[in-house]
């Protein structure tokens, strides 16, 4: 009787062992990774549109949001479309020289199957105020929507204000 004890106790025993001594593997990512090319394709966007807001040239800046356009800020809530470019049209009549640069480094892009891409990173802007230039540094996300071979962005992300 305490053999087979001792032979139950063993096995469990060896249950034991095998159960928790194997590593546990985490469920592998399944996504694709973000190609040179996609990459560059939105760095190169990236710049267009900044350098139409930078440049103050509002046609060519609105013409890069798709029309549906979600705009999220932490501290002003959800903007639509309207909102946005009134907003845009007021600040490039303003004198203060807004500018906004990419941190260099801050770069992240990521596919989205059948739509486009993730844009993330962190830019900061400059601007004049009372004499003296004051400068900002904030995080974003960007989906760019890829439609007839044209980049668009159709949502954006602004936060860490």
């Amino acid at each position: 009787m305490k053999r087979k004890q001792y032979l139950w106790i063993r096995l469990a025993l060896i249950i034991l062992i095998l159960t928790f001594a194997n590593p546990i593997h985490a469920q592998e990512k399944k996504v694709a990774p973000t190609s040179a090319a996609l990459y560059h394709e939105i760095e190169q966007m990236d710049q267009i549109v900044f350098d139409a807001f930078n440049r103050k040239e509002f046609a060519k800046f609105k013409s890069l949001f798709t029309e549906d356009l979600e705009w999220f800020q932490d501290n002003g809530g959800l903007l639509s479309y309207e909102t946005v470019f009134t907003n845009f049209e007021n600040r490039f009549q303003n004198e203060n020289k807004l500018t906004r640069k990419l941190v260099p480094g801050s770069l992240e892009v990521h596919p989205v199957k059948d739509y486009g891409a993730i844009q993330i990173g962190v830019h900061e802007f400059r601007h004049m105020e009372n004499g003296k230039e004051e400068i900002g540094t904030f995080k974003f996300l960007m989906i760019w929507k890829k439609k007839d071979n044209q980049w668009k962005i159709s949502r954006v992300v602004s936060y860490d204000h």
